[in-house]
């Protein structure tokens, strides 16, 4: 009968016998290769399902960490922790043209990796408000008497005092950007007005106020900031996690010999204001120009940055195109359009000798206004009379002449330089007159279709006033619709269509515009792109200090997963010896018996026993 000995490098009391009595016949002969290869199979799984078990568990916190900041971002509703000493604070007040707004942001401490950006979001109170405040009237009414600027923002800055922990003041930077209001006083005005503040708000005030935090912005830095915010809500900064992410080939500015990085597509923004048209988005790609004047006017339009906190480092270097288009918004677009109808129809009433206008009864019909609707234009004390036709298309056809389109290529309105956009790889998000031409009345916000929205521009002009005004009454449109918007919705909405698509050239088939009024249920403001941009090398201090502990705790920077990847090798190599060390005594024990029947058989026959080698 066969005996298996197992015989480790342990005590000889542990030696210990296996023998296959009453096992059955076929698993006798290949007990050995059975046992072998059982323990083999049990090593090597226990080693793939620990590697397994390993990768999902940090794997799912990695994404769970990302998943939880996206979160917190998009659902940033709960209270700030001031009590944390791992919070940090930044101020940014918004002085425009027609009041003054304070927005307190907060970040918890950078991660230390280099290539991630701040977390930053709107500072919560306790109540779970966003901690904003807004005073009137503008800070430019202070023009012509810039030693009052001071007072008149103390109270701004007295209620971000009261929500910024006061240990937390002196490492708090305080920005104060002037936008509109502002950019039209005279220099020697402005640089009043901001010496005033830069001297005495740190006399007052223990925030981080350098000469730098005060300035006036242009039309261009509102707009990349607006963009940043915009692209920093949606996550567009943020490294390429899964398959499902949109991407683009970005030619980084300064390096376009180099190959073309991989990285989310970001989205750009058209904002269609009272005033005027803005309209920002990146530009991946090296641009090409049609000539020399064309690209002097280029370089005041695109603008490049760097986000990151390394200024060697492109990951988030950016290409951005911003332009702003005065007198394109809604209302100043009717105004204009007004002003051309009523010059117009009186130059033609006295060569022709007509009375267009001039009476209710002979009416100038406007195919810009829903029909049967009447309205009137005063100017230079005369008045002249309106009545509706409600006729979308040849509203579209008489407003085309105002958007002052050139034969040049890669231009848009009054024929500004634009680069080309790759429509086919590419979103737009659209604010402001965007989002109210297609929901407060025609309840058709969100995806952009534009069959579907002159469909019901045309139906909407088309439908007399007077079911207009019941429809209104009977509160079938959003709420906060009110006359004004439906007597110019359908001029509005022929405006908004013709500087989408002939304006900036977009195609009736295009269909990655998201109308919007807000971002992820949150007014997102350009202060929030300002911050973020202001604040790019803060993190540089957080990474200097990890690198500073990590240098100090080298052991125990060995992460949980290395020490389980040495566990399970070191297994596997204990395992394997034992193997080895079975099968050599396996060999040794068929030996043994064999050397022994050899000797009886030779006494058997008589002869003298021979010595018979045995190896060992």
């Amino acid at each position: 009968m066969g005996r298996i000995g197992i015989s480790c490098l342990f005590p000889a009391s542990w030696h210990f016998s296996i023998s296959p009595v009453g096992c059955p016949r076929i698993l006798n002969t290949n007990l050995r290769q059975i046992i072998v290869i059982s323990i083999l199979a049990a090593a090597v799984s226990l080693l793939y399902f620990s590697v397994v078990i390993i990768r999902n568990k940090y794997g799912r916190l990695s994404r769970d960490k990302k998943f939880q900041r996206y979160l917190a971002r998009v659902t940033d509703i709960e209270a700030t922790d001031t009590s944390s000493p791992n919070v940090n604070y930044g101020i940014v007040v918004d002085c425009g043209s027609s009041g003054s707004r304070i927005f307190v942001y907060c970040w918890p401490r950078h991660n230390g990796n280099p290539h991630d950006l701040l977390d930053i979001r709107q500072m919560r109170d306790k109540n779970r408000k966003p901690v904003v405040m807004k005073i009137k009237p503008g800070i430019s009414e202070f023009a012509t008497s810039p030693e009052k600027v001071s007072d008149y923002i103390s109270p701004l800055l007295n209620f971000a005092a009261e929500h910024v922990p006061r240990a937390k003041h002196k490492e708090t930077p305080l920005y104060i950007l002037c936008t509109a209001g502002m950019r039209i006083l005279p220099e020697s005005q402005q640089k009043a007005i901001l010496e005033d503040l830069l001297t005495d708000i740190p006399v007052h005030f223990d925030f981080l106020f350098s000469d730098s935090h005060a300035e006036v912005i242009s039309g261009k830095q509102e707009g990349v900031y607006a963009w940043i915010g915009i692209n920093f809500v949606l996550g567009r900064f943020e490294h390429i996690e899964d398959d499902e992410d949109a991407v683009v080939e970005v030619n980084i500015p300064g390096s376009e010999s180099r190959e073309a990085i991989l990285r989310k597509r970001t989205a750009g923004i058209l904002d269609m204001g009272g005033v005027s048209t803005q309209i920002a988005y990146e530009v991946p790609k090296t641009v090409s120009f049609a000539s020399s004047q064309q690209e002097e006017v280029a370089k005041n339009l695109l603008a490049e940055f760097n986000l990151g906190c390394d200024v060697h480092q492109t990951e988030h270097v950016y290409r951005v195109y911003v332009a702003t288009f005065l007198g394109f918004g809604g209302n100043a677009a009717r105004q204009r359009y007004e002003d051309r109808i009523f010059a117009s129809t009186v130059q033609k009433n006295r060569l022709l000798g007509k009375q267009t206008g001039l009476a209710p009864d002979t009416p100038y019909l406007d195919p810009c206004l829903p029909l049967d609707i009447k309205d009137e234009i005063q100017q230079n004390g005369q008045t002249m009379y309106l009545r509706g036709t409600g006729d979308f298309d040849l509203c579209r056809e008489t407003i085309q002449p105002f958007m002052n389109k050139t034969n040049e290529t890669q231009t848009s309105l009054n024929g500004i330089y634009q680069p080309p956009i790759h429509f086919q790889n590419s979103e737009f998000y659209g604010f402001s007159e965007f989002y109210y031409c297609t929901e407060d009345v025609l309840r058709m916000g969100g995806d952009y279709n534009a069959a579907t929205f002159t469909k019901a521009a045309k139906d909407y002009c088309a439908t007399k006033w007077s079911i207009l005004r019941e429809r209104f009454d009977r509160g079938l449109y959003a709420s906060h619709a009110d006359l004004h918007r439906l007597k110019y919705q359908c001029f509005k909405s022929a405006w908004m269509f013709e500087v989408f698509h002939r304006g900036f050239s977009f195609p009736v088939n295009y269909k990655n515009l998201k109308t919007a009024l807000q971002v992820y249920d949150k007014e997102v403001q350009w202060t929030l792109g300002a911050i973020l941009y202001r604040t790019r090398f803060l993190p540089l201090r957080d990474i200097q200090q990890e690198t500073f502990r990590a240098s100090h705790t080298h052991w125990r920077g060995f992460s949980f997963v290395y020490n389980h990847y040495l566990f399970s090798g070191c297994f596997l190599v204990v395992v394997l010896s034992i193997l080895l060390y079975l099968l050599r005594l396996r060999r040794i024990h068929r030996r043994t018996p064999r050397s022994a029947s050899t000797a009886t058989l030779w006494l058997e026959e008589g002869l003298p026993s021979q010595k018979i080698a045995g190896t060992l």
